[in-house]
């Protein structure tokens, strides 16, 4: 049976400011929810004040499926905060609060509650905050309920710019730091716990270094040093479908998968160009992997082969290319879409068509909110507007495997670009020729 990978837009929302992460709420009967965060460089003013500063915005979102009338997110909430570098949902409820941790420009882990209005509709509240250290950054980071386990053992693993890594427990809506510790030689781009035990901690530097750290015993003491990447290391996320599984990402424009029993080298490597700047796995299909390769798009992996057979690269099966800037902030949406995609309303006028050196078209509109018709697309789900040859396609792009289950599937996704402030809500429909033919003519 032949198969067809096709990526469709639903709406852009302009956020203003650069906006680097996006994430869709994990927490059951919460799906509906997305955060998007912002960062913006300010140049000091005046010539004796070259001080720059770091202003973000953090935006709440709610998505309906309204037909085709109105775009499917309703922005809720947004609040000027500082500089934004990473945004993380608790998988699960804190007595009883949703919980989203925020990882700032000034040093601070943040916490928000996601509460509902008495006029109703819902925002979110500061919760509490703590301080990581004077003068760097908050990079990254991460909580220890990525296999949704609901234990009172909540904690979350933070890095930040002078390389320290720190980890911290929640009672009460109190942050306590646990320990902290000097991890790499310079910034500290991402940390991240192992899903399936949350004593082990891994961390990535721009000195180009993985590492691993068990909480069991002194963490000045890393329990491997892998230098496989050979640029810095920006992405970790350990799979919480399947145990010992770590996939991690660099400016080298690798994604590594590794067997965390033996971390001496990858067993998969996969070039996709660009800095790959995060990695996402599917919440619910343990085989598919989201990347956000900065200078070069997003893209989707299919590593169930790989991952059995131990080798190989993980094939693209679909890619994402209607972002005009740096390729940030991905997440997949847990909604369930079984529904047949709606017919798009007509896409708004394009104001630059120009084909960028990698071949791929870039796509400038006029309205921030816009939807895109998406009726003119090639195989691998790139949009072709009327009269432009469509660029070329690799032979890995998306018709040779079968999902998991052997069942038409549909996901939905966000994703976010840096300099042109985009925010992108869009669908990858996964599907037998025969089913997406009659999805089309619906």
């Amino acid at each position: 049976m032949a198969w067809k990978s096709r990526t469709r837009s639903l709406q852009v929302f302009d956020t203003e400011l650069s906006a680097d992460t996006v994430e869709w709420c994990p927490v059951p009967h919460r799906h509906g929810f997305l955060v998007c965060g912002t960062y913006q460089l300010q140049k000091g003013k005046g010539e004796e004040d070259g001080a720059p500063t770091r202003t973000g915005r953090l935006y709440l979102f709610e998505y309906q499926h309204k037909g085709l009338t109105s775009p499917p997110l309703t922005e809720l909430q947004h609040m000027d905060t500082a500089a934004i570098l990473d945004l993380k949902w608790c998988h699960v409820p804190i007595s009883g609060m949703v919980v989203l941790g925020l990882a700032a420009a000034t040093g601070e882990l943040q916490l928000y509650t996601l509460s509902d209005c008495q006029e109703g509709g819902s925002n979110l509240q500061a919760l509490s905050s703590v301080e990581l250290g004077g003068d760097q950054l908050a990079l990254s980071l991460d909580w220890s309920t990525g296999r949704l386990d609901s234990s009172s053992d909540v904690r979350v693993v933070c890095s930040d710019s002078a390389g320290r890594v720190s980890v911290l427990s929640l009672d009460d809506g109190a942050l306590t730091t646990l320990s902290q510790w000097k991890a790499h030689d310079f910034e500290a781009w991402i940390s991240a716990f192992s899903y399936w035990d949350t004593q082990l901690v891994y961390s990535g530097g721009d000195d180009c270094k993985l590492k691993g750290w068990d909480l069991r015993i002194s963490p000045s003491s890393p329990t491997f040093i892998s230098k496989r990447h050979s640029m810095g290391v920006c992405s970790i996320h350990s799979n919480p479908h399947r145990e010992h599984i770590l996939a991690t990402g660099s400016y080298d424009e690798t994604v590594l998968l590794w067997d965390g029993r033996n971390m001496r080298q990858p067993f998969s490597e996969s070039l996709l160009g660009g800095g790959v700047w995060r990695l996402k796995w599917h919440p619910t299909h343990e085989h598919l992997l989201l990347a956000a390769c900065m200078h070069n798009d997003f893209h989707i992996l299919h590593c169930q082969q790989t991952m059995e057979s131990n080798k190989g690269a993980c094939p693209v099966v679909a890619s994402y290319i209607l972002h005009n800037s740096l390729a940030y902030g991905a997440d997949w949406s847990r909604l369930s879409l079984e529904e047949p995609a709606p017919l798009s309303p007509p896409a708004t006028e394009a104001k630059e068509l120009h084909t960028d050196s990698g071949g791929h078209l870039r796509i400038q509109y006029e309205s921030p909110t816009a939807s895109f018709d998406t009726s003119l697309e090639d195989d691998c789900g790139q949009y072709i507007p009327e009269g432009i040859t469509p660029p070329s396609t690799s032979s890995n792009a998306g018709n040779t495997f079968t999902p998991d289950d052997a069942s038409s599937l549909s996901f939905l996704l966000a994703t976010c670009s840096f300099y042109d402030h985009m925010l992108h809500l869009w669908r990858w429909d996964w599907a037998p020729v025969e089913a997406q033919v009659a999805t089309n003519t619906c």
